[in-house]
């Protein structure tokens, strides 16, 4: 049993890929791998491992003894689904791999947003913190989470760990009804935004979700209200978002998503990074705690265990 691995750098460093290796004869791993590269890589292999290259019907087809693709993330959009059924293929993902980092990574997100952080280093890179005729700096009031409403699009595991993470801060959660869903008994998203203090965000796209938070739900928040995005760029509209940031009406504003990954031709959003705002933009690294990194490793080798026992 011949497994390849076309882009194990995208894990980062550190990752033991030993758990693999049980499970297969030969465990072949390759740092990245282009679209002109995939057809031979993958010439001779039984079980295909793949973080981001996307395995369309031609790479398939180049693999005649292929029968399983391992998706080494959630989503498994890179996949073309339809040809791995005609060609009888499985396809399994990685699912709750980095709840613990991508929980952390959110509350860090809203502490940092709550206690104006990005306008206090701002502030002192600014010199207004030598100049201040006090021995401290009142220009940016910090928001105390106790008492605070965080509102939640998504309540799947994150979205529960976020909100038990919230309660010890003693803030009041609120789930809302799924995007587009006409049978849900959680209150709509657009109802509970006029009393939220702080938006987190831990949904999938999808073309109920795209572009959630718009300029009419912005227009309903609170101009205090923090806004978190951990899920996926194009949920909120950022530029939208920045508009309203930039003329106070919403508090904060913090993403470690954008529509398109990586931004090799820039965003809005990081050219306001340079600017005075309470605004925080991150690069899609909330998963990236070493502990997520092999967790992803151990459910793919627990999959491939299953695949052997069945």
């Amino acid at each position: 049993m011949k497994a390849v691995l076309l882009d194990s750098a995208s894990l980062g460093e550190g990752i033991d890929f030993s758990p693999l290796k049980r499970h297969v004869d030969t465990l072949i791993l390759h740092d990245q791998t282009s679209p002109a590269d995939c057809a031979s890589r993958v010439s001779e292999a039984d079980i295909l491992l793949t973080n981001k290259v996307v395995i369309n019907a031609e790479v398939m087809n180049a693999a005649p003894n292929l029968r399983h693709i391992c998706v080494l993330a959630t989503g498994t959009n890179n996949i073309d689904l339809e040809a791995a059924e005609e060609r009888h293929i499985s396809v399994s993902n990685v699912e709750n791999y980095g709840t613990a980092s991508v929980a952390q990574h959110t509350l860090m997100m809203i502490l940092a947003l709550a206690t104006r952080l990005p306008l206090n280093q701002h502030s002192v890179r600014a010199g207004d913190w030598q100049q201040s005729p006090f021995f401290c700096l009142l220009d940016h009031s910090a928001l105390q989470l106790a008492g605070r409403h965080l509102v939640i699009v998504g309540e799947g595991t994150l979205g529960r760990r976020v909100a038990e993470m919230a309660r010890a801060f003693d803030m009041t959660v609120t789930f809302t009804a799924r995007p587009g869903s006409d049978n849900d008994s959680r209150p709509a998203l657009h109802d509970v935004l006029p009393d939220a203090d702080i938006v987190s965000l831990h949904c999938p796209l999808t073309e109920a979700t795209r572009h959630l938070i718009d300029t009419e739900a912005l227009s309903l928040m609170q101009p205090h209200a923090l806004l978190v995005n951990c899920a996926r760029g194009g949920i909120i509209d950022e530029v939208a978002a920045l508009d309203a940031l930039r003329h106070g009406r919403i508090g904060g504003l913090a993403v470690d998503v954008l529509p398109v990954e990586p931004p090799r031709d820039g965003h809005p959003l990081i050219d306001a990074t340079s600017e005075a705002l309470n605004l925080i933009v991150t690069p899609h690294s909330a998963w990236t705690t070493l502990e997520a990194r092999q967790r992803i490793i151990e459910l793919t080798s627990n999959t491939l265990a299953q695949r052997q026992q069945g």
